[in-house]
């Protein structure tokens, strides 16, 4: 679960490299894909994030959306939601941005891994949750032989705001993949999911409970339902259970203590977390 060396230039995590845009794709009305060409490959972990700015603007923590083996290539979902990211909604093809990092915690692909005797992957994702899951799921559905059964619950206010709907549809057609997508309510777009919250499925869900890692990534609301009904139905012990805290992180480097809960920083210590680990920081997950 620890960082790799943070891979800003010469390795020194106040500057940043400057990023060539490759690619603005919209997804929703406030959602924007950025994809990026580096100077050098991130060589990040699943759930990490980078800090994304301009020179005389600011910055902001994003998360990275693509996989560990994107080489030069990163991809971030940007929500546009304040100043800094207001202004990087303006950006087009061929300019460019600054990017620190990467940081966190992220996820170890060891721990998913077949051969480690895990039989069932289990994750839930709750409105923009998806986005830094993403980076996580990408290399499981890449490499599926390494790993056993995968359970995507993938929710959504309305089917509008549905992220990376040709994606998931993709993934649908892979061995051993169940997804369930599902609205709070369904808007004036068509719908062929679900309509619910994202705890209405977990009961049906079939399990090898002492061989299952669950993940789990969505607003704060949202984790103290989900993890109540994973307990009323299943005994998943708690360090099989992670959970990505996507929480006011400002700086990346633990300097500036937005992310500070109690002892712990976020932006250091996770976003990606052990459950057992926060079983004494019970406002984690309020």
């Amino acid at each position: 679960m620890n960082a790799p060396m943070n891979q800003s230039v010469g390795n020194n995590p106040y500057i940043p490299m400057m990023a060539e845009i490759q690619c603005v794709e919209p997804l929703t009305e406030r959602e924007t894909l950025f994809r990026v060409l580096l100077p050098e490959p991130l060589n990040h972990r699943p759930g990490q994030f980078v800090m994304v700015g301009l020179p005389g603007i600011g910055e902001c923590a994003i998360s990275i959306s693509s996989g560990p083996d994107s080489g030069r290539t990163l991809e971030m979902v940007i929500r546009k939601a304040g100043n800094v990211t207001g202004v990087l909604h303006q950006l087009k093809k061929r300019d460019f941005m600054g990017i620190r990092g990467p940081f966190g915690s992220g996820f170890d692909l060891n721990d998913f891994r077949l051969d480690k005797g895990n039989k069932d992957i289990v994750i839930i994702a709750g409105g923009l949750g998806l986005v830094p899951l993403r980076s996580l799921i990408i290399p499981i559905m890449d490499n599926k032989s390494d790993y056993g059964r995968v359970h995507l619950i993938i929710g959504s206010r309305t089917p509008k705001e549905a992220l990376f709907r040709q994606q998931i549809q993709q993934w649908k057609q892979l061995p051993d993949c169940r997804i369930t997508e599902l609205v709070d309510d369904v808007d004036f777009q068509d719908w062929d999911g679900e309509v619910g919250l994202v705890t209405e499925p977990i009961h049906k869900l079939q399990l090898d409970e002492k061989n299952t890692q669950l993940v789990l990534c969505g607003p704060p609301v949202m984790y103290k339902f989900v993890l109540m009904e994973i307990k009323m139905n299943f005994n998943i012990p708690d360090e099989k259970i992670f959970v990505d805290l996507e929480r006011r992180m400002r700086c990346g480097l633990g300097k500036c203590g937005h992310c500070q809960i109690n002892h712990v920083y976020c932006c250091k210590d996770g976003p990606v977390f052990r459950y057992s680990r926060l079983n004494d920081l019970p406002e984690a997950l309020g």
